[in-house]
């Protein structure tokens, strides 16, 4: 299932993959289009979202392909206008928010109720002060803005607590890529603020809140909270401890959304492999080797060697050698 990416005129990226009715994805961290659809466990999960709907995200402005100049701070009318501009052609469609992104697709499901027919919420929160304590909070704020390098593993661990070595290395990488430590900082703090108490009462469309009942990162009385305050909200709990959705067991969280859109049971396919050379190959561009370097360490020729890079990319289905990077890191410590 391939990945299209384009830009709207105010600089935000975005993809679609998949066919059908829209499903519009609200992520709620640093995201970067491209180096997600590397992430074997991240690819997997948006594939199967995909199957049956036209699946959309974005990255919001100062993280992966958007607009890097990040805000001078950030706001939700800035989210909501975000939102907007990619949704900008779409009459009615599904949405679903994860995390901070639940915030902010709650906020546009109840000021635009006519253009959403479902809504999904996952390891949302109703108000972001109680997510941690003051002191957790200003720690983690703190060292973000000053080594960025620290705290996206630290995040990793926090966010998912069962992701793989591979995966999580990947993962650690792909936060700092994503975005400069500022711009996590104005995230985080931002997610830590949000209070969505006076919102909830006006969404309209079906609403499914599900939480993982041990996640790290929201607590399950904020995911319980969440769904009270939205009239007929229906509340479902899965297992696990992972604050990324693409972590941990995500059958019992996708199968919970498709249910929930009235899809069946996802057709489970394999994802795209390589060759033992191409594995080879891969390796070398994740050490940062050139094609002519590659040609040099397996005793063959530049053109064969970007000959080998190339198919890499089209089997893959990825745009740049960052991509092929970062899945090689994803899946050579497992």
């Amino acid at each position: 299932m391939g990945q299209r990416v384009a830009r709207t005129e105010g600089g935000i990226a975005y993809a679609s993959t998949g066919s059908g009715p829209p499903l519009v994805y609200v992520g709620g961290w640093v995201s970067h289009l491209e180096l997600s659809w590397a992430l074997p466990a991240e690819r997997a999960f948006y594939d199967a979202l995909a199957q049956g709907r036209t699946l959309i995200r974005y990255d919001k402005l100062g993280c992966g392909l958007s607009e890097r100049t990040p805000p001078d701070r950030y706001s939700m009318a800035q989210e909501l206008d975000a939102l907007d501009a990619v949704t900008g052609d779409l009459e009615r469609f599904d949405l679903i928010g994860t995390s901070l992104g639940a915030a902010v697709a709650a906020t546009f499901a109840a000021r635009q109720p006519q253009r959403i027919q479902k809504l999904i919420l996952y390891g949302g929160w109703l108000d972001g002060s109680r997510v941690a304590s003051p002191a957790i909070r200003t720690h983690v704020l703190g060292l973000v803005a000053q080594h960025w390098g620290l705290a996206s593993g630290l995040l990793a661990d926090v966010f998912a607590p069962e992701a793989d070595a591979g995966t999580r290395a990947a993962f650690v990488r792909y936060q700092q890529e994503a975005a400069d430590a500022e711009t996590a900082r104005t995230m985080l703090a931002a997610a830590y603020a949000t209070d969505l108490t006076e919102v909830l009462p006006a969404i309209a469309a079906p609403t499914l809140v599900v939480h993982r009942d041990r996640d790290r990162a929201a607590p399950l009385s904020e995911g319980k909270k969440l769904a009270d305050a939205i009239p007929g909200a229906r509340f479902e709990v899965v297992a696990g401890r992972s604050h990324l959705p693409y972590i941990g067991d995500t059958g019992a969280l996708t199968r919970a959304i498709r249910r929930f859109l009235g899809l069946p049971a996802r057709h489970r396919g394999s994802g795209p492999a390589l060759t033992a050379r191409q594995r080879e190959v891969a390796a070398l561009v994740a050490e940062g080797c050139t094609n002519r370097q590659i040609g040099e360490r397996l005793g063959i020729a530049e053109r064969s060697a970007e000959a080998h890079v190339e198919r890499i990319r089209l089997r893959m289905d990825f745009r740049s050698r960052a991509q092929i990077a970062a899945w090689y890191v994803a899946t050579a410590a497992n």
